[in-house]
C-alpha cells in the first residue's frame, strides 16, 4: 500500500465496483479507469420501458439477479434461468431518446434480442416460463457525444458531466458505515447487509463510521490522469436512499429492517429528513488515472 502524507485521516480504497447496467448487479474489480463521468463504463447502458423512462429495481427485484461481466470487449450478463446474453461493448444499433430522472438524453438501442431477454428474465413465472402479456423492455446505451450534468445546487457551480447514474459521478462509502449499521441489526437479531446493497462505487477501509460526511475533500495517491497521479474527489452531495437496500442483491425479496434501521439515525437534515448513507462525489482533478484498490486515500474534517 503506498504511503501518504498527513492529513485528518490514514484510509486507503479497499474496494471498487462499476456497475455497467443502471439498477443490475455491480461488478467488483481491483483496479478501472477514472473518466470524467466516473469508473469506466460505470452506468453506461439502463433498461427502459415502452415509453422510454428507465426502469430500475423499484419496479424490478429481479434486476439485482443480472450479473455483468466484461469480458474480450463484450458485455455478458447472466441471471437464473437464462442462456448469458452477449452485448458488445463497441457496437450500437437505433439512436433513440429515453428519461432518466427529469432528463431526456439521446440513447442508442441495443436490439431485440437483448430486449427480449430482459423481458422474459423479468417476467419468468414461478414455472420458469414468460408471463404473457407482461411488459416489454429495452436495453438502451448511453450517447457518449451528449453531456448530461449533474446538479450544480451542490456541485458549487462545477460541470461534473454523467452518464446514467442517478445524478454524480461516483458515489463512495466506507466500510466502517456498513460495520455500523450491521452492528445496530444484530442488535434487533438480523442478519448482517453486505455493502453491494449501497451500490458504492469506491468503498474506503481506515475511516470511522460516516467520516464521509464531514470530508468535503478526499485525495487518492492513483497511478497517472491529468493531476499527475493525484485524484481529487469533491464530496459534494449526501446520497439520499429509497427502497433498493431492502433488497438482497442474492435473493431479489425485499424486507424493511435494513430502512427500518436507518430510519433510527440516518434521517438527514441536510436532505430535509431523508433517509442518507454515503456520499456522491465529483472529480475535482484525476481525469484519466487508474484507480486500485490499496492506494491511499487523505483528507481533511469540516464540522459545520
Amino acid at each position: 500500500m503506498s504511503q501518504a502524507p498527513f492529513s485528518d485521516i490514514q484510509a486507503h480504497i479497499a474496494r471498487l465496483f462499476i456497475y455497467p447496467i443502471k439498477s443490475c448487479a455491480g461488478m467488483e474489480v481491483t483496479d478501472i479507469d477514472l473518466y470524467d463521468t466516473g469508473l469506466d463504463l460505470d452506468r453506461a447502458w439502463m433498461l427502459v420501458d415502452a415509453d422510454g423512462v428507465f426502469v430500475s429495481q423499484r419496479e424490478q427485484p429481479r434486476m439485482a439477479l443480472v450479473q455483468p461481466q466484461i469480458r474480450r470487449g463484450e458485455l455478458v450478463l447472466r441471471a437464473p434461468g437464462m442462456l448469458a446474453l452477449h452485448v458488445s461493448i463497441d457496437s450500437v444499433q437505433e439512436p433513440t431518446r429515453v428519461e432518466v430522472w427529469d432528463d431526456a438524453v439521446p440513447a442508442y438501442d441495443m436490439g431485440d434480442i437483448a430486449a427480449q431477454w430482459f423481458s422474459d428474465f423479468l417476467h419468468l413465472t414461478l414455472a420458469g416460463v414468460p408471463a404473457h402479456d407482461a411488459p416489454r423492455y429495452r436495453l438502451v446505451r448511453f450517447d457518449p457525444e451528449h453531456n448530461r450534468l449533474a446538479n450544480k445546487k451542490w456541485t458549487g457551480g462545477a460541470d461534473a458531466p454523467v452518464m446514467f447514474s442517478d445524478g454524480y459521478p461516483i458515489l463512495v462509502l466506507s466500510q466502517a458505515s456498513v460495520d455500523s449499521l450491521n452492528a445496530r441489526l444484530a442488535a434487533e437479531g438480523h442478519a448482517p447487509v453486505g455493502v453491494e446493497r449501497f451500490r458504492p462505487n469506491v468503498v474506503f477501509a481506515g475511516l470511522e463510521a460516516h467520516d464521509e460526511d464531514r470530508l468535503p475533500h478526499l485525495t487518492i495517491l492513483a497511478e497517472g490522469g491529468d493531476a499527475g497521479g493525484e485524484v481529487r474527489l469533491g464530496l459534494c452531495k449526501p446520497c439520499t436512499r429509497c427502497s433498493i437496500p431492502n433488497i438482497d442483491h442474492l435473493t431479489a425479496e425485499s424486507t424493511p429492517h435494513v430502512n427500518d434501521a436507518l430510519q433510527a439515525y440516518r434521517a438527514d437534515p441536510r436532505m430535509n429528513g431523508a433517509l442518507t448513507f454515503g456520499m456522491n462525489a465529483i472529480i475535482r482533478a484525476g481525469v484519466g488515472a487508474k484507480l486500485r484498490v490499496g492506494q491511499a486515500v487523505t483528507g481533511n474534517y469540516q464540522f459545520d
